[in-house]
Parts: structure tokens; C-alpha cells; sequence
């Protein structure tokens, strides 16, 4: 099995981490906050004094983290201490042109490069069965291809360099509209008096159907594991919503592209943060939606 170092653990790079560990790699951890290296090492990882230490001798980098800056600013201290051939995968999700500028310095340093965006929430990060989005050439990816598989169950090569980010950012605008979409649609239909059951019994398996719809529907009862059933406790925040679609403005806007729902998509997702609701699970929008309803 493989020595992996793993650095930053927080919701989403803690299971990841603890899932290489069941699997019988060698996981090496580290993570800026405390308690996030001190669940790492209950879950059987080992610790390291700072990320450099981590990555020695490490045959496996993976990096989870906020934004590019941040990536970045770690690959520039590990990549030059690497093994040279060794394998850096990050799934975090960040700009394309941030991603091209690491995979550029691992290659200067004779490091093979992967971006890895994931998809799956909390639950996938827990459970194994992620999505990863893979940009990087054919041998970075068929070496990283069997690490990914302990962490998720579908593993896609989307590209070269920066295609997993520029597939992640697509995705996701595509499921902060639908959410929004789907919303506005039990909104309306409440004011109709329509269930929330006889709606999702019809939309599910009419032309209506969608994943924001029947894995994450927005209102409680009909898809019991969603987070409205929860109090909408986030798998994935309303606040990392705003990122990603403020990404995707940003990539839609330097590559000349015109999404003008995805626009209105972030907008909205904005004033539900300001409000104070970034960190209730996106899927909340619904609050903020049927609340607009007194304003038009």
C-alpha cells in the first residue's frame, strides 16, 4: 500500500482521509486547526508538525483546501521536497486558472499532477462514494485513478490540466439552478394548495425530474435523507454554493460565455447569505424563495 500524506482536514478532507485509512494506506495528516488533526489521528492517521513534514517520503499527496491561494501557496512549500515522480492530487474546488498554474509547478519539479474536484457532500466524503472530476495528463491520471476509488465510486478524466475544475464549476452551476428551480416550484405549489408529496409524486417521474428534486428535494417528507428533514443541517452549505458560482461567473466571464441563469442563480444564493443563512445547507433556498413572494 501507498504512504499518502493528506493535508487539510476539515468536513470534507477528514472522512476522505479516514477512508485511505480503512483501505490500508499509510496516511500521514495535517491540517492547520487542532481538532481537525486530532480526529485525523483517532481515525488511525498519523500526524505531522506542519505540511512539509507531511509530504516527506510520501509516495501520494492530497490536498483539500478553501481556495487557489491557498493551494498554491501549500504546493510552493511541498512540491520542491517531493519525490521526484510522485503523484499531488487536489480535490479541492478552485479556479481553473489556479489549478493550470499548480499542475505548471509540479511539472517544473518533475511531480505528476491531478485535479480532483469532488462532488457528493459530506455524505459521499463519509461514505466513499464521491465523484471525482479528473484534469491532468493520462499517467497522472491512471496513478491516481486507484487512490481516488477508495475515496469515491465514479472516477472521471475529464482532461488535461484544470478540466476536473472547469467540469466541477459547470456541474455545480447547473445544481444551484435546478435547486432554485425546484424550489420556486414547491413554492408555487403550496400557494395552490397542491402536497408537497402529490407534487414530488408527479414532478419525480414527469419531465420534471432532476437530482435536486429526488435526492435533495428542498421540503421535508418526501426524500426522507434530505437535509430539510434535518432542519437543512448542511452536506454542502449555501455559502460554498456562493463559491462555486461565483466561480463559474468568473470562468464564464474570461472565457467569454454568456449564463445568465447561472448569474441570477449566484445573485440569489448571495442574498441568502447575507442573511445570514451561508452556513444552512443550500438546499434552504427554499426559505429565502418563498420569502420572496412578498417583495414582487
Amino acid at each position: 500500500m501507498a504512504t499518502i500524506a493528506f493535508i487539510g482536514l476539515g468536513n470534507m478532507g477528514g472522512p476522505m482521509a479516514a477512508n485511505l485509512v480503512k483501505a490500508g494506506h499509510k496516511v500521514v495528516a495535517f491540517d492547520l486547526v487542532e481538532a481537525s488533526r486530532n480526529q485525523a489521528k483517532a481515525d488511525g492517521a498519523g500526524i505531522a508538525e506542519s505540511a512539509v513534514g507531511a509530504v516527506k517520503g510520501a509516495d501520494v499527496v492530497v490536498t483539500m483546501l478553501p481556495a487557489g491561494k491557498h493551494v498554491l501557496g501549500v504546493w510552493n512549500e511541498v512540491i520542491p521536497v517531493m519525490i521526484k515522480g510522485a503523484l499531488i492530487i487536489d480535490s479541492s474546488t478552485i479556479d481553473v486558472e489556479s489549478a493550470r498554474a499548480a499542475h505548471a509547478l509540479a511539472a517544473r519539479h518533475g511531480v505528476l499532477s491531478v485535479d480532483a474536484p469532488v462532488s457528493g457532500g459530506t455524505g459521499g466524503a463519509k461514505g466513499a462514494t464521491l465523484t471525482f472530476m479528473c484534469g491532468g495528463e493520462e499517467n497522472a491520471f491512471a496513478a491516481a485513478k486507484p487512490v481516488l476509488e477508495k475515496m469515491g465510486k465514479k472516477i472521471v478524466h475529464c482532461g488535461g490540466s484544470g478540466a476536473g475544475q472547469a467540469a466541477k464549476i459547470c456541474n455545480n452551476m447547473i445544481l444551484g439552478i435546478s435547486m432554485i428551480a425546484v424550489s420556486e416550484a414547491f413554492a408555487l405549489g403550496e400557494k395552490l394548495g397542491l402536497s408537497h408529496q402529490a407534487l414530488f409524486d408527479v414532478a419525480s417521474t414527469s419531465s420534471g425530474q432532476c437530482w435536486s428534486l429526488t435526492t435533495y428535494c428542498p421540503v421535508p417528507g418526501p426524500v426522507p435523507t434530505s437535509p430539510a428533514n434535518n432542519d437543512y443541517k448542511p452536506g454542502f452549505a449555501s455559502a460554498l454554493m456562493v463559491k462555486d458560482l461565483t466561480l463559474a461567473q468568473d470562468a464564464a466571464k474570461a472565457a467569454g460565455a454568456a449564463t445568465p441563469l447561472g448569474k441570477h442563480a449566484q445573485e440569489i444564493y448571495q442574498s441568502f447569505d447575507a442573511a445570514g443563512q451561508g452556513g444552512v445547507d443550500f438546499s434552504g433556498i427554499i426559505k429565502h424563495v418563498r420569502g420572496l413572494a412578498g417583495k414582487a
